[in-house]
């Protein structure tokens, strides 16, 4: 019986030096580790990003199961900070350190080597699926997007997917995610006209209808949640004149706010409500508003049902607990897959994510590969 290490195997993905866009050498780790086991690999690299796509099994076969996750991770920061190699893969006590050790090579390290040694022992009547990417700390544009739309060109597909981010506040199993909120963001510039504090007619403030805009905005209430959702929040992020004078009216301020929205809007809807807001105050006050927006995803929701109650079964396995089903954090892959499958997130505990000394409990590794194994076998059951 085959038993493939996922500790061993986070630790040689986190000596992969892959901040975002660098490929550091993990996928090639990982290709040669799963064609070791009979995967069949295709990088699905696309304007410079690098993707894996890994299947075992027949394509196009009825009953296949996909896990989701990336390798590329944030920058460092200062180096000087860390008091272990970001590189090292160290093991300090419970502990294994260094980028990407939570968020999330130790994810992706527990499915590749459940699945590694699941097919090679339990030969299923399917297919199980890999799509990894290097792209999901960065623009979002040529990672899990690129693989989904080459899946797509191929006939290649999965019925159901398991993104392996870590999804546990504080406690091995306390919670996996069956959907997310959206994430929105618009930036507004306001032209007045400059000129002396002291002769304001002779001026066109943008700072009071900055003010007026912002207060609107941040002051409604979106809603008061959803069945499978917490309210919606709108945050102002940052308003800025580049103004040093004191007695100077600037002629223009700009300001950002990013909405996390659920099920109850959709982006575009957010945008036509900012949108009539600035009109109001640019009618009011007599100046231009410029809005430019961004989505970086609608919220979703997959319904709770036998997928996730399978999930739900292997986490209380494993670990004892049963998992709350939830849509809180931030954005991730997901919101892309959900456009192709069902899915479901389910991973460790994610508190040092892209903290100074990153770090991944080593035994919760072991449990995430069992909980992935336990998975792997009642889905093929």
């Amino acid at each position: 019986m085959t038993d493939t290490c996922p500790v061993d195997l986070t630790a040689n993905l986190i000596r992969c030096p892959s901040v975002t866009p660098e490929e550091g050498g993990a996928l090639e780790l990982l290709a040669g580790v799963l064609g070791d086991a009979g995967f069949e690999c295709t990088r699905v690299d696309r304007n410079g990003t690098p993707n894996l796509f890994a299947r075992w099994g027949a394509k196009g076969a009825a009953k296949s199961l996909g896990f989701n996750g990336h390798t590329d991770v944030v920058p460092v920061g200062d180096v000087a900070d860390w008091t272990v190699d970001p590189f090292g893969a160290e093991i300090k006590g419970p502990n294994m350190y260094g980028r990407g050790a939570c968020d999330m090579k130790s994810g992706v390290a527990a499915f590749a080597a459940a699945a590694v040694d699941f097919v090679q022992t339990q030969k299923p009547d399917g297919a199980v699926i890999l799509t990894i990417t290097g792209d999901e700390e960065g623009p979002a544009r040529d990672g899990t997007v690129a693989l989904l739309d080459w899946m797509d060109a191929q006939g290649e597909r999965m019925t159901d997917c398991l993104v392996g981010e870590p999804t546990c506040p504080n406690e091995m199993g306390e919670m996996i995610k069956i959907g997310r909120r959206g994430s929105l963001t618009a930036k507004f510039t306001i032209i007045g006209q400059q000129g002396h504090v002291a002769y304001p007619h002779r001026a066109k403030t943008p700072m009071a209808p900055m003010v007026r805009l912002m207060d609107r905005l941040a002051s409604h209430t979106l809603d008061e949640g959803t069945d499978h959702f917490d309210p919606s929040t709108l945050q102002i992020t940052t308003i800025d004149t580049g103004n040093a004078a004191t007695n100077v009216i600037p002629n223009q301020v700009k300001s950002t706010v990013n909405i996390r929205f659920n099920d109850a809007h959709t982006g575009d809807s957010l945008i036509a409500w900012m949108r009539a807001e600035a009109d109001k105050v640019a009618k009011e006050f007599g100046v231009e508003v410029q809005m430019t927006t961004n989505i970086s995803g609608d919220s979703f929701v997959t319904e709770p049902g036998a997928f996730s109650q399978m999930i739900v079964s292997a986490v209380q396995a494993v670990t004892g607990k049963t998992p709350e089903l939830s849509t809180s954090g931030g954005t991730s892959d997901a919101r892309f897959v959900k456009n192709h499958c069902p899915v479901v997130e389910c991973g460790l505990v994610g508190t040092s994510m892209h903290q100074v000394d990153e770090y991944v409990v080593v035994e919760q590794i072991r449990q995430l590969k069992d909980i992935y194994t336990r998975i792997l076998t009642d889905y093929f059951a």
